[in-house]
């Protein structure tokens, strides 16, 4: 083996040092402030320590490191032959969950495994990222046929239709942006791209029409009522229409201070952070009850983290994920064949949509939806998907082909 040879060999097995340093500082402070938001005496009285949520979550920290682990011995090409596999693997997964899923808050989008409980379209997303990548992976000649477009959105839109249905619609519309980027980086013809970004519009002008105009039998896409009310929250529309009655406003501006209530929240514990924050574990807005407390730790963990920590604890946590998405971007860039560039594209495009999305939440930029922090929310499936996906960026760097 020559030097050139070797000195190649242990390029490609070098960690991604920047991006697994800053998992591991999500990790850790997902760790803390679950903790903070869930481990008081109040909460864990009577409660084994190993079923406090903050122990249920580092456990999911170590199963999803073994599973990185593990799929790190296997070259993401070879992993790639079995993305159809998967990705139908996950759709009848997402069929069960209509059957036999579990229901929380009108929404059925879990399957209950006994000790644990699993979110099919979790996995729907990651098994989705290398089918699409697999798909797209083809010569640039065959990207230009038609069936070949229409196949890659039948490919889109079954998982997300799916997931509508639960109903989850944070979750099924983080399938349309990832596959625009994917189509993009791959060199799909740009009247397919124009396609897809017209369906795009016209699907969100749907929604807009079924919220503020349509009359409730004309409606075409039918939201539930809490999809409705939040959207209508962020936009500061009235929830009563034109001929409501006196009593009827009355009665929906309290029904609008109810569904504002945990972005305003939300809001103001970003806000009196200050500059340090008020201290780990001292934060009032959940420790009173003012964030909600199936929630806190959940989709409003950013809130949590900046009230006790402060501007400092909320660039900390954006620079690290800042990290990781570059890490991401520069493994994509560094790849020399077309599927390591499209799965890593891919993650990049998931992780940005989820942290964009759930932050800018927080800070009432966006919308309330249920989709999780990466990393830092608690929940089994979403942090064992994330360190996939994060393991999955590490896997194209290792095995990245040099020609």
């Amino acid at each position: 083996m020559t030097p050139l040879s070797l000195q190649n060999r242990r390029s490609e097995a070098a960690i991604l040092w920047p991006l697994w340093v800053s998992v591991l500082g999500l990790m850790i402070i997902s760790a803390l402030f679950i903790f903070s938001t869930t481990g008081g005496p109040e909460l864990t009285r009577g409660v084994p320590w190993y079923q406090w949520t903050a122990t249920r979550q580092v456990i999911a920290f170590g199963i999803g490191l073994l599973v990185v682990l593990g799929l790190s011995l296997v070259d993401y090409s070879r992993l790639a032959r079995w993305a159809m596999v998967g990705y139908w693997v996950s759709v009848a997964l997402l069929v069960a969950v209509h059957v036999v899923g579990t229901s929380r808050n009108g929404a059925r989008r879990w399957l209950d495994l006994g000790p644990i409980q699993f979110q099919p379209s979790e996995l729907a997303k990651l098994t989705f990222l290398f089918a699409m990548a697999n798909f797209l992976a083809r010569p640039s000649s065959e990207l230009r046929s038609p069936g070949v477009f229409l196949k890659a959105l039948m490919l889109t839109l079954l998982p997300l239709g799916l997931i509508l249905k639960q109903p989850d619609l944070g979750s099924s519309l983080v399938f349309l942006p990832i596959t625009l980027v994917m189509m993009l980086v791959a060199g799909v013809p740009q009247r397919f791209v124009v396609k897809l970004l017209g369906g795009t519009f016209l699907i969100v002008s749907l929604i807009a029409v079924d919220i503020f105009i349509a009359p409730e039998n004309w409606r075409l896409i039918r939201l539930q009522d809490y999809q409705r009310e939040r959207l209508l929250v962020y936009f500061n529309a009235d929830f009563a229409p034109a001929s409501a009655t006196p009593e009827q406003r009355q009665r929906a501006a309290q029904r609008k201070r109810q569904m504002s209530w945990n972005v305003e929240q939300a809001l103001i514990s970003v806000g009196s952070g200050g500059f340090t924050g008020k201290g780990w574990r001292e934060g009032t807005q959940h420790r009173l009850g003012y964030l909600p407390r199936l929630g806190a730790h959940n989709d409003f963990i950013f809130s949590v983290i900046a009230e006790e920590r402060g501007f400092i604890g909320s660039v900390a946590v954006i620079t690290l994920y800042g990290i990781v998405l570059f890490s991401g971007i520069k493994t994509a860039g560094e790849s020399r064949d077309r599927l390591g560039r499209l799965l890593a594209v891919g993650v990049v495009t998931l992780f940005f949509i989820h942290i964009f999305v759930n932050i800018g939440m927080n800070i009432k930029l966006m919308p309330v939806t249920g989709i999780p922090l990466p990393l830092l929310s608690a929940g089994g499936t979403s942090v064992l998907c994330s360190l996939i996906a994060v393991g999955v960026l590490q896997n194209i760097h290792l095995y990245r082909k040099r020609y």
